[in-house]
Formats: structure tokens, sequence, C-alpha cells
């Protein structure tokens, strides 16, 4: 007996989430256990579970540091210091550890090792201002651009040149002592450069690029902001910096790995998986209409592949708000899609953000079937009026399809699966 299809679409998602798990992947990265001293420093959605990783890996090496997170992304270390802070936006928790990460970094000696533990959601949390600004400006301006539908790699060009610790800052900190950065990817494209907004590495980006995206999207305030990056003073250290020259760099899981998972799952239980990519970005509803015609064609046998087929996708959407409600870009997704396939008979599908939280929400995302659209009808629910608010997470809320997982300590970015039944 083949599984329900809303059975078979959270499988696939687990197995995406399970594929990227630090406990899984960390310790075949790792060197061999070090002789010396071995500083662990790291941020992001997944460092706390990564930390206690190595922890597990090298029960003998003698090793500290700490590491930030997410509040509620937590994990029991012994060695390893784990501290909490908010996401997407900074607060004083987060400037408290970068500020303590830095110092840390920079009191590392040539014989010790810096192992750093980088992942997605790291921009945030290591919130450390450069020279002239204050915690409220970030907070200022990273609101803007998270409500300004900029991408992920606009926004970490901001980030990093308003930072005193991210764009390669951390590991000019922590030279010359040796240095080996272990990342799980987040991004479209697994650029190290923007995952966590690339403290450990070369940035190729420059102030003017940064003052470029704010003007892009007429982001004005805060006036110190605007001021910093247009005099572009203490630049971000670029490609071919000597002191970066041996600074180590290896990602331990990426967003096709997860993909690739889920495929499996898939086509063990007879459905064809198709791949779109791991890099999808630009306006979430758009995205939705998009694949919303490919599963129309298909499902009326006007392109293959033959059905059941599942089409497959990751990536880093955005959403511009212009409504009052509440959603991440997974919930915003599925809303648009389901009123582009208008109940299309035998699509189902699933969007969920690979860390459990989509946006700042307590879901990771919702699940649609093909009947999603009449019984919302039949709780008075409008759907094309509640996607104009953005009110995704209301919208999924009220039919009982949010996809509630809690953090799940990793993050390959967003993940989606589109089933076209045989009809």
């Amino acid at each position: 007996m083949k599984p329900a299809p809303q059975f078979l679409l959270r499988s696939m998602f687990e197995a995406a989430v399970a594929a990227a798990a630090p406990e899984k992947v960390l310790a075949a990265h790792l060197p061999p256990p070090p002789q010396g001293r071995v500083l662990v420093l790291g941020a992001g959605k997944a460092s706390a579970a990564m930390a206690a990783a190595v922890e597990r890996a090298w029960p003998e090496v003698d090793l500290g540091g700490l590491v930030v997170t997410r509040y509620g992304h937590g994990a029991e270390c012994r060695r390893i210091e784990v501290v909490e802070a908010s996401h997407p936006n900074p607060d004083a928790a987060g400037e408290a550890a970068a500020r303590r990460i830095l110092a840390l970094a920079q009191g590392a000696g040539p014989e010790t090792l810096v192992l750093c533990l980088i992942s997605g959601g790291g921009s945030a949390l290591l919130a450390l201002p450069a020279a002239g600004l204050t915690l409220a400006d970030k907070q200022a301006v990273n609101r803007a651009l998270l409500r300004s539908g900029a991408a992920i790699g606009e926004i970490n060009t901001v980030r990093k040149h308003l930072s005193a610790i991210k764009g390669g800052r951390l590991a000019l900190a922590a030279w010359p002592a040796r240095l080996l950065t272990l990342a799980i990817s987040d991004v479209p494209g697994d650029d190290p450069t923007l995952i966590a907004s690339g403290p450990t590495v070369a940035d190729p980006t420059s102030a003017t690029d940064a003052a470029l995206v704010l003007a892009r999207y007429h982001i004005t305030e805060p006036a110190a902001v605007v001021d910093h990056l247009r005099r572009g003073e203490d630049e971000t250290p670029k490609p071919g910096d000597a002191r970066l020259a041996d600074a180590g760099f290896t990602l331990i899981a990426k967003p096709m790995m997860s993909l690739r998972a889920a495929a499996e799952v898939a086509r063990a239980q007879g459905v064809e998986p198709l791949i779109l990519g791991d890099a999808i970005e630009g306006e979430a509803r758009e995205a939705a209409a998009a694949m919303a015609a490919q599963a129309l064609r298909i499902a009326l046998g006007q392109e293959g592949p033959a059905t059941p087929c599942v089409l497959i996708s990751g990536g880093e959407t955005s959403v511009t708000l212009r409504g009052q409600g509440r959603g991440g870009r997974n919930a915003e997704f599925l809303l648009a899609l389901a009123v582009a396939l208008d109940g299309a008979p035998g699509v189902h599908a699933i969007a969920c953000d690979t860390d459990g939280i989509d946006g700042g929400g307590d879901n990771a995302g919702a699940v649609i079937r093909d009947d999603t659209l009449s019984r919302a009808k039949a709780l008075g629910l409008d759907a094309a009026a509640r996607l104009a608010d953005n009110d995704s997470h209301g919208f999924f809320k009220a039919l009982g399809d949010l996809v509630m997982t809690g953090p799940t300590r990793t993050n390959v970015n967003d993940f989606r699966a589109i089933l076209i039944e045989r009809r």
C-alpha cells in the first residue's frame, strides 16, 4: 500500500533534515585529533549541535570555546560553552556573545587550532557593530532589509560592512593561529562568503556594494549606517589577503545533499523525483506561480515526467511585506501555490525551512492538499485575500495544516516538494 500524499511529503522533509544533521555529518570532516589546544568558536542555528558533535568525536582532546545559537536551538555540551541569542533580528545577547568570541580569537596563540563552526543564522547571531555604529543601528537596517524583499546575498553584503566580526574579520582576529572552518550551507550556490556573512573567509564585496543595496530598496535610515557605508573606511579583508591564505574551509552539509535524500524516499515509493534546483530565489509567490504552472502541465500530460512524480527544490525565496499578516516565506509560497493550482486534483505540496522555523513563526512551514481551497472556503477563509495581506500563517493555522517540528538544530535552507499523483 502506498503512503498517503501527506505522509510521503512529510517523510521526504524528515529525510532532508536528517541528511544534514551535525551528529551524522560532522565527524567525518574533522582532521586527526590534534595534540595541542583546540579553541572552538561558532555561530548559527546548527552551531550548538555541531559543538556537541565535536565533543563526541574528540573526547580526549584539550578543547573549549564558545558558540552562539538561536534561542531554543541549544544542545548539551560539557567543554564548549553554548549561549543563545535572537534571530532573525539581533539582540544584546548576540552582541555580547560576538564580542566574547572575537576576544577569544584574538587571544589564540600560534600553536592553537581555532575550529570555527558556522551555519545559517550566524549573521544575526554575531551582532557586533562596526566602530561608530550601535546595535540599534544594526537592528533597524536589518528589519528594513527583511521587509524589503532583498535576496540573502544582498542582505549579507550589507551585514558584512556593518560588522566588526563578519566578512573575514573573525579570521583576522585569530591570525596567526591555525584556523579551520566547518560549515553547513544555507545559501543558494553554497557561497562561503555568504554563509553567516562569511566571518572566516575573504570578502569580495565592498562598502560601495552595500550602499547600493540600501539604495536599491530605498532604505535611507539610520543615517549613521548610510554615512558609514559612504565613507567606506575599515574595509573587509579581500581575496588574496596573506593572513587568510592558510585558513581552511570545509562544507560538511549543503542543500543538494538533503534534496537527494528526499528524492530517494520518493523513488522508494514508486514516485519519480525531479530536482528543480537547490538555489531558487526571488519572490515566494512568483516562484509558486512558476512551479504551479509546471505542475499543471505535468498533471495534464503536456510535459514529462510521467506521473506519479514529485518536484523537489531548495533555495531561499523572499517576501516583500505589504500586508499586516504573519507568515514566513515557505507558508507564503504554499498559499500562493494553492491559489495558483486552484484545487487541481491530485496535486499536493509541502514547503518548510529545514531549521524548523519559517521566518519568525513557531512552525517549519505547511502543507497543502488538493482540497485546501475547498476546506478554506467552508471555514470562510479567502485564500487570495490572505495572500494579499501576507497572512499565510493564520490561513494554515485555521486549517490545521502548519508543520510543527520545533528546532531541528541544522539548517540547509528551504525544502519544497510538489507531489503530482497519477490521474
